[in-house]
């Protein structure tokens, strides 16, 4: 039979989740699985597909293409099932057995992968086991390979490192220890393996697939196994989580421990930035990433570095005298500090290593300015979780050693590139010196404030002067706009801003429709030629406003472009928004420091009570984040009866070692959510003793929590790339829509949402996302999130029916042939 390796290729949009600081959102949430010989299952929706005779899944090959770096296929999954599968995803894995296993260096938020796999497994009907200590753990079998049960995954999810262990293994690398390992799963019935772990350990499962017939042979030889134990683990099925902190495996967009490393880096950089401040110092901070430098790039963007050095791009041969330069422009535009960021494996193009403290040594001798380094180190391993990938790694190394660094940018992908762009506009190209500028454009915050706004503003604010334009600030949103609370903003103006939570701008509901007639006196006079708003479904609103006050008004016939920017993720044409990450962390961390009083507490049951309007996402992303029992939103209708059957699965809960609960529900609903009301449902279920021994306590997460605080990574560089692809639209919108001798634009595509669909940046139309629209609630009528619901009460234990409407698709890891530009 025909044996099956997988790697999940997971988007952020399909399994981000909130994080903690204990667990970044990326990956709280990892699942996948392959039950059948014939065919390899994994999915972002956590459920294998059953087998049946109206199959609607095509059969997935995994023929050894020449191709494939390793011939590893890169299983997409996603799939329909019929009416009659509903209930087979509950029986699908009877009479099977998986191991799950975390291999190599330990990265945050595997512990959440094995909890899925544990979770989900069980819910199949499968018996799952566990293998500790890694590959050495499934060669030395014994007490290193044990069943696993519901609860065994309890209060795992927001812990980093991994629970079960992880081990480098000399022995698995040899044939003898391998065959070792098949005999341990042979004797178990495991013929499914979940490995968790980066390039090395996924190679290991390959070889170790590709050889499994031989070594069942061998073993029945040996006499080791019998001839039907044999016949009964005739094929294996492998699936691999990418779980490495670099982000350098190529085939997933996101790889387990990334986002988490960012959340550590940024945190120690906004430390640093205050006391390089106070002694004006300039700090050298050097990162993980011997032959990536994605921590070290990304965290430029984040904390706003004066420089940054990656392995894939070496700096020009005359490095030194740009760098000292750049610094010592910076003070002179009154900085008081200087933050210069270095991956361990950078180099110059001759391929000699620059460490940090070549560059330390450089600034001291030619600006002689107070210089320290810091080395991160295993830090970045600590505390969360979350994922990014890494099997090009070895072609994208074998071009660094070969001095082809633009193939090596190229391997990296397009989103490394865009970062990397982004970075060198802002980094790297001088600042116009005089004031006045080629057009005027003005920024503006609207709605709620949401943190990475103050990024965006500074990356539209900075790219727009680079572009030679005039840039004004707006204060107050549309409201100001009505005022004239205008000024002009230079360079320094936003300095600092990246890593800032709120508005400094200032924010307001206000919309523009009863004040069109001053905002357009405004407009003419500051000359305003283009308008970028930054906000939530209010800037939305107003630009869908400006859209009919052209009618009017010729003078709001300017461009303008919407970011979206709130905590409710509920801005339509768009999958996320700036601060969404944010408020998701800020309730996790909430969430996990409840958990742990409960732990203390036994049998209390907490109701966490979120922000978002009538939109669910965060109720939803952070009950999956934070492990809850059930999340309440507005976009799942549900009755009384549907609150006491939740009711009565806490009360079985509480029989079990898991005396707590967890519940999550919107702020605008119905009050049987309220802590009064599930405690009138607490009476109607179970025995008197059992219902007094369920303890509610109602906790709301304040609103100034969920939109203030520092930004993550993901907000800040999410807002940063926002900025900019902003204002490039914008320069060339203005452009194209000039006529005799003045701005005039007024067809629909000249005011657009900037929005993230799917793994792209694009500009919709307001007018056409109208018909996607629930003006009265406040939301986008479809969302990609709410398929996500059935894993939330899977991971919870409950008995459900799941239908998902996903499809499956089956990618090779294609080798870049020559001539072509990319892979």
């Amino acid at each position: 039979m025909e044996r099956k390796f997988s790697i999940v290729k997971s988007f952020r949009q399909n399994v981000s989740v909130g994080c903690s600081p204990s667990l970044s959102p990326t990956l709280r949430v990892t699942y996948s699985f392959c039950f059948s010989a014939g065919e390899a299952s994994t999915s972002n929706m956590i459920i294998p597909k059953p087998q049946s005779k109206t199959d609607l899944l095509k059969r997935l090959e995994t023929v050894d293409d020449p191709n494939t770096v390793g011939h590893i296929p890169i299983l997409e999954t996603e799939w329909i099932m019929t009416h009659e599968e509903h209930h087979a995803a509950k029986t699908l894995g009877i009479g099977k057995a998986i191991a799950v296993l975390t291999s190599g260096g330990d990265a945050q938020g595997m512990n959440a992968a094995v909890r899925a796999v544990v979770r989900v497994g069980i819910f199949t009907g499968a018996r799952v086991f566990f293998v500790h200590e890694g590959y050495q753990g499934l060669v030395d079998g014994g007490e290193h390979i044990r069943e696993a049960t519901w609860e065994s995954v309890s209060m795992m999810l927001q812990l980093g490192g991994t629970v079960i262990g992880s081990a480098r293994c000399k022995d698995f690398r040899e044939r003898e220890g391998r065959l070792r390992a098949a005999h341990n799963l042979v004797k178990r019935g495991i013929t499914n393996l979940c490995v968790i772990g980066g390039d090395g350990s996924l190679t290991g499962a390959d070889t170790f697939r590709s050889e499994w017939s031989d070594l069942l042979n061998d073993l029945q030889k040996n006499g080791k196994i019998t001839a039907e134990e044999a016949k009964k683990s005739s094929f294996l099925n492998i699936v691999g989580l990418v779980g490495s902190i670099d982000n350098d495996f190529c085939g997933t967009d996101m790889t387990i421990g990334t986002d988490s490393a960012l959340h550590r880096i940024v945190e120690i950089v906004d430390a640093i930035t205050t006391t390089a401040q106070s002694h004006q110092r300039t700090f050298v901070l050097e990162v993980m990433g011997r032959h990536c430098g994605y921590l070290a790039l990304v965290t430029s963007l984040s904390c706003g570095a004066d420089w940054v050095f990656i392995p894939e791009c070496p700096p020009d041969d005359d490095w030194e005298e740009h760098l000292c330069r750049r610094l010592s422009e910076t003070r002179t535009r009154g900085s008081r500090l200087n933050i210069i960021i270095v991956a361990e494996g950078a180099i110059d193009k001759n391929g000699k290593p620059i460490t940090s403290e070549d560059i330390k040594n450089l600034v001291v001798k030619r600006l002689g300015y107070d210089t320290r380094v810091t080395v991160l180190g295993h830090v970045q391993r600590g505390g969360t979780p979350s994922a990014f990938d890494r099997i090009l790694t070895k072609d994208v190394t074998k071009a660094m050693d070969e001095k082809r660094f633009d193939e090596a940018m190229k391997l990296r992908g397009r989103s490394f590139m865009n970062n990397w762009e982004v970075y060198k506009l802002l980094a790297h190209v001088r600042p116009p010196v005089s004031k006045g500028g080629l057009h005027t454009v003005a920024v503006m915050n609207v709605g709620a404030p949401a943190a990475g706004m103050k990024a965006a503003v500074r990356s539209t604010v900075r790219i727009g002067l680079i572009q030679g334009n005039r840039v004004l600030v707006v204060h107050d949103g549309f409201e100001g706009l009505a005022k004239g609370q205008i000024e002009e903003a230079g360079w320094s103006y936003v300095g600092g801003w990246t890593g800032q939570g709120g508005s400094k701008l200032g924010t307001k509901r206000t919309l523009p429709k009863k004040n069109l007639e001053q905002i357009s006196a405004n407009i003419t006079k500051f000359n305003i030629q283009g308008l970028v708003i930054i906000g939530g479904f209010e800037a939305y609103t107003g630009g869908l406003e400006l859209m009919e006050g052209r009618k009017l008004f010729d003078e709001l016939c300017i461009p303008f472009v919407v970011i979206p920017a709130t905590v409710s993720n509920n801005v339509p044409g768009s999958d996320f928004s700036i601060g969404a990450d944010t408020a998701l962390n800020t309730i996790c961390k909430t969430c996990d420091r409840i958990k742990q009083s409960a732990a203390g507490t036994k049998r209390r049951v907490f109701i966490i009570e979120t922000m978002g309007g009538y939109c669910g996402y965060l109720a939803t992303m952070a009950g999956l984040a934070a492990g809850a029992d059930a999340a309440y939103i507005f976009e799942e209708p549900f009755t009384i009866r549907d609150l006491q059957a939740n009711v009565e699965h806490l009360v079985q809960k509480m029989k079990t070692t898991v005396k707590r609960g967890l519940v999550l529900r919107y702020r605008i609903s119905s009050l049987f959510l309220s802590a009064e009301g599930i405690l009138e449902c607490r009476a109607m279920v179970g025995t008197p003793e059992e219902s007094r021994n369920l303890i509610l306590k109602s906790v709301g997460v304040e609103e100034p929590w969920e939109e203030g605080g520092s930004p993550t990574p993901f907000d800040r560089n999410f807002a940063t790339k926002m900025g900019a692809k902003a204002m490039n639209w914008m320069s060339g919108k203005i452009k194209e829509s000039y006529r005799n001798g003045r701005i005039f634009a007024n067809t629909p595509d000249s005011g657009c949402v900037l929005g993230m669909r799917k793994r792209a940046l694009v500009f919709q139309p307001v007018t056409e996302l109208k018909d996607q629209t629930d003006f009265e609630h406040r939301i986008p009528k479809e969302q990609w999130w709410l398929k996500l619901r059935p894993i939330l009460k899977i991971l919870a234990k409950y008995e459900i029916d799941l239908d998902t409407s996903d499809h499956a698709h089956l990618e090779h890891i294609s080798r870049k042939r020559s001539g072509e530009a990319a892979v």
